[in-house]
């Protein structure tokens, strides 16, 4: 039954994200940092946990995932370090992701090459 939670929640959000590319004048990147947002505002609430809970990688590899990972790293380095987990939790929580992110990014410069756009 995960399986069609997952499947539900990740469609329904990408159908959120195509609905607003196509019917509103949001560029693509405030529409990624709407959705980080809005998994840091759920999972700061709580809210994510359960929808993480019920659909599974669903929820978890969209960018409202992102979004809920930082606020969870937020909330644990809060209890551990006290203020200054505000300003590391995030960063320590997704530091797997924007590593890897970084690294592939970087492969691909080395393997493709940029041109001028042709139009």
């Amino acid at each position: 039954m995960i399986y069609l939670y997952a499947f539900l929640l990740g469609g329904a959000l990408c159908a959120v994200g195509q609905l607003l590319i196509d019917f509103t004048r949001l560029t693509p990147a405030r529409i990624l940092t709407a959705y980080v947002v809005t998994g840091v505002v759920l999972g700061g609430t709580g809210v994510y946990t359960v929808l993480r809970e019920k659909a599974g990688c669903g929820a978890g590899v969209p960018l409202t995932g992102f979004g809920d990972l930082m606020a969870e790293g937020v909330r644990s380095e809060i209890a551990d370090k006290g203020f200054l987990g505000i300003f590391t939790g995030g960063l320590t929580a997704g530091a797997g992701g924007i590593a890897a992110a970084m690294l592939f990014a970087f492969i691909a410069s080395l393997i493709f090459r940029s041109r001028a756009d042709s139009r």
